[in-house]
């Protein structure tokens, strides 16, 4: 019927077209397959890619979340901007509290979804493999312990099962998780097998290295349930010290940055030289200042990491000046949770002009383009192992653990641009000065994490989750006007809006297994 009305004539030239298609469709893939262009992913590039974007992916996971929130509850910072600076005033602004959620699912996760998707089939790439499953882990606990309950299970799987409504799991789900995929994954690392070469920016592919990462990261995981199950938390650090944490400041997880290129810059040090921060042209009236609490606490010890932090706003503008404007004496800390208005309350000849006279953060040296990004310091690990001993957890003496971790902040300083360092007739007079000397757990707590947060200024997200596990250093709250949280210092952020709206029902059952979406709402760990 379909050849009816047709003519034999034209029917046979319909025939003929339809054979030369045909054949003609040899090799016609391949001619229209553009040689020059990637059609599957490149392994190696999508998890340098990955470390890059968790290094920092714009002000979304490293301006708002590390220095405006995290930095100002820990009172690194302060701020008279109410509407720029934030944290220290515990004001809700979408913008900030959003932007490491949304960035580590959208825009961290993504690759390293795609990389365990393509690899766990392949016997010959599991070192790959399993440095994927770690790192995927560094991303998502930064996440759990800045929201509480989150997507795990299916985090990342919109990319490549086309999940894109995913359930979020509970925070004591999520631990048990996390820790378990990082003691399956160091146990599997093999250094006989292949690794991401060159394309790992953080350890070259050392899959020894990996190993003391995981191990390490198992440990601080380990502590963070402290509070909540004692039994557990000793278990887990046991295990991570038994399967060997780092044990140098050659171990440090970073990743390294260059000051020439702007691709190659500190993102987080860059937004800070901005137009938020601490820009030179402002002449030291700037929004972003060092906190009162932070830079008392530095003199008091007479830190001699001080002028490795801080600075006068002259010698930002031009470090030649820098002897002068970081000198220990010369410094001095903003009080926090005051504005413009506020602060002649507590200064009554205030004027604007004064604020040229407090400590800004030193953009030659902590805060360079090429200062590196540290997910991981071997001083971090070091205090860790002294709690660990203060509880008996493990032997080897608290004070040459902590004296340890004291020795490797100062000395990592060396990894810094604006050659300022410490020398090591410096670190014994600190030392001496400030002995670890406890002799209750209560003591010691107080004592190894009240340097915990002297010792890793800008890993300020890490030191936030530290604070709220231990309660130290001992912090006293603002209470500025509007607060979200009734004058005391947040517990958590809040889930982004977009949540509530484009994921309601997953949004819904953990606000109600959780509690209510505040900023005051304890996570799981946290109590």
């Amino acid at each position: 019927m379909i050849y009816k009305n047709i003519s034999l004539k034209a029917f046979t030239a319909l025939l003929a077209g339809a054979m030369c298609l045909t054949a003609c469709d040899n090799g016609f893939e391949e001619m229209n397959t553009n040689p020059n262009a990637y059609t599957d992913p490149v392994i190696g590039s999508l998890f340098s890619y990955s470390i890059i974007k968790t290094a920092g992916d714009g002000d979304n996971n490293t301006l708002y979340a590390n220095d405006k929130l995290s930095g100002c509850f820990v009172q690194y910072f302060a701020s008279l901007n109410a509407w720029q600076w934030t944290g220290d005033k515990y004001l809700y602004k979408q913008d900030y509290n959003k932007g490491l959620f949304e960035t580590a699912y959208s825009s961290e996760l993504k690759e390293t979804a795609q990389l365990i998707s393509l690899l766990k089939d392949k016997p010959d790439m599991s070192n790959m493999y399993h440095i994927a499953r770690i790192w995927r882990v560094f991303i998502l606990h930064r996440v759990t312990d800045m929201y509480g309950d989150i997507p795990y299970s299916q985090a990342g799987l919109g990319y490549i099962e086309s999940v894109y409504k995913p359930g979020y799991d509970s925070q004591d789900q999520v631990y048990a998780a996390m820790l378990g995929e990082l003691e399956a994954s160091a146990q599997a690392l093999d250094a006989a097998k292949a690794s991401f070469g060159g394309a790992d920016f953080l350890y070259g592919g050392d899959a020894a290295k990996w190993k003391k990462f995981a191990y390490s990261l198992m440990l601080r995981l380990g502590m963070r349930l402290t509070k909540v199950d004692i039994g557990m938390a000793e278990t887990w650090v046991k295990k991570a010290i038994a399967g060997g944490v780092m044990q140098s400041n050659a171990d440090i997880a970073k990743l390294d940055h260059t000051g020439g290129s702007a691709n190659n810059w500190n993102v987080n040090s860059y937004l800070l030289q901005g137009g938020e921060g601490v820009p030179p042209s402002a002449q030291g009236k700037g929004y972003s200042k060092l906190n009162k609490t932070f830079i008392d606490h530095l003199k008091a010890t007479k830190d001699p990491r001080l002028p490795f932090y801080s600075t006068l706003w002259q010698g930002n503008a031009d470090p030649a000046k820098l002897a002068q404007t970081s000198a220990p004496d010369v410094q001095k800390g903003l009080p926090g949770g005051y504005d413009y208005t506020t602060i002649k309350d507590l200064i009554p000849n205030w004027t604007d002009n004064m604020q040229a006279e407090y400590s800004e953060i030193n953009i030659n040296t902590i805060a360079a383009l090429a200062a590196p990004t540290i997910f991981q310091a071997y001083s971090e690990v070091s205090l860790l192992l002294a709690e660990a001993a203060l509880r008996k957890w493990t032997t080897g003496d608290v004070k040459t653990y902590y004296d340890n971790a004291v020795k490797a902040s100062m000395e990592s300083q060396a990894l810094y641009p604006g050659n300022v360092t410490v020398t090591p007739a410096q670190i014994q007079a600190y030392l001496t000065a400030n002995p670890y000397n406890a002799t209750t757990l209560d003591a010691g707590m107080k004592q190894i994490h009240t340097q915990f947060w002297a010792s890793h200024f800008m890993n300020n997200i890490e030191v936030y989750a530290n604070w709220r596990r231990t309660g130290y250093p001992i912090l006293v709250p603002t209470n500025y006007a509007g607060n979200e949280t009734g004058g005391t210092i947040p517990r958590r952020l809040r889930y982004p809006e977009s949540e509530a709206s484009l994921n309601r029902e997953a949004y819904s059952a953990a606000v109600s297994k959780q509690g209510p979406d505040l900023f005051t709402t304890r996570i799981w760990w946290d109590k």
